[in-house]
């Protein structure tokens, strides 16, 4: 196997992490010697050994200690290279005797990027950068933009008909989308760190905003619920986001400073990724603001009518690109997935 498919590896663990360990990022890695499989592990979240040092725990679990001298080791991210909440990873690696570390992308902290490497090659270790770069910044993308500019990463999710309407007709059911693609927003949510919705979402829908399938919950915390309103005396106390045993992770939060609002979640909640599941009006003003990074949209096989477009306000003042569209078909809905937009980026998005 090449240092691409060992890569591979590696991002399949990382993957696991994804929703779980904000405010990390979710890396995975692997250890190989002589083309064989010693270790693999995942950060699990904050606090806890990041995944260089899972992988390493693996292998001495399964192989000893001797085995691991003369290693090779795949992580996604540049190992850590200062003490935090848990130990430096490049002096882990270097009291674990490794001989070769390769990893995807640079750490997205300019301060940190490439500090690996000067320390992990003078205590005599060969050091290789840049392998699945683009698929290893892929599933970074949150952690990155929180560095870059304090705003979590902004995923807009819509159910629509195929006409852009997002209620059924009056008397029918409130789902458009199939049982495929409910259970594909239930993993879209273990994907973030919080949900945000509005008042007059609450009111008219009572929505729960939970990760329910255990698959995809799997010991993670639920999602914090932020319900936007300037109107916080009208709220339903015995809504499902008031009333139901993750009530403590629902918050209030106002309008009049959006950008504000996610810097505060960033800080206080210390999220990375958050999505919005609410109607056209508030959709509509987070893309004018400029602050929705991706989109999700789930289109079902039907014509709505009526005046609940997805996306309502007065316009946009300019048409909003939307980057490297993957298509899947969830029963009779096309999911369609993208990353947005702007100015000269030339991000790859895929599913992730």
């Amino acid at each position: 196997m090449q240092d691409e498919d060992w890569m591979a590896l590696a991002l399949a663990e990382a993957r696991k992490g994804i929703g779980r360990t904000a405010p990390n990022p979710p890396v995975g890695s692997v250890l190989v010697k002589d083309g064989m499989l010693l270790g693999s592990g995942w950060h699990r979240r904050a606090g806890m050994p990041h995944a260089e040092m899972e992988a390493i725990a693996n292998a001495l679990e399964n192989h000893g200690a001797n085995a691991i001298q003369g290693a090779t080791i795949y992580v996604t991210l540049e190992p850590c290279s200062t003490v935090g909440r848990t130990p430096a990873c490049t002096d882990g690696l270097m009291a674990a005797g490794i001989s070769r570390v390769v990893y995807g992308c640079a750490d997205p902290n300019p301060s940190h990027a490439g500090a690996a490497d000067g320390l992990l090659q003078a205590a005599g270790i060969e050091v290789t950068g840049g392998v699945l770069r683009n698929e290893c910044e892929e599933i970074l993308r949150p952690f990155a933009k929180v560095r870059s500019t304090g705003l979590p990463w902004v995923i807009w999710k819509c159910a629509m008909s195929l006409d852009g309407k997002i209620t059924r007709p009056a008397g029918e059911s409130q789902w458009l989308s199939g049982e495929q693609s409910l259970a594909d927003v239930q993993r879209l949510r273990s994907e973030v760190d919080a949900i945000l919705t509005t008042g007059e979402t609450v009111r008219r829908d009572r929505p729960a905003l939970t990760i329910r399938l255990p698959e995809f919950l799997g010991g993670r915390s639920q999602p914090w619920r932020v319900v936007v309103t300037d109107q916080a005396e009208t709220m339903p106390m015995d809504a499902p986001l008031f009333a139901d045993e993750w009530k403590a992770r629902t918050l209030l939060r106002g309008s009049a400073d959006m950008a504000g609002m996610l810097r505060k979640l960033v800080i206080e909640q210390e999220v990375l990724a958050v999505m919005i599941e609410s109607g056209g009006k508030f959709s509509a003003a987070m893309f004018e603001a400029g602050l929705v990074d991706e989109v999700v949209i789930y289109y079902a096989p039907m014509l709505c009518g009526g005046t609940m477009p997805a996306l309502a306000g007065s316009g946009f003042p300019a048409a909003v690109g939307i980057m490297g569209m993957s298509y899947e078909k969830l029963g009779d809905d096309l999911r369609m997935r993208g990353v947005v937009e702007r100015g000269n980026e030339k991000q790859i998005p895929k599913s992730v």
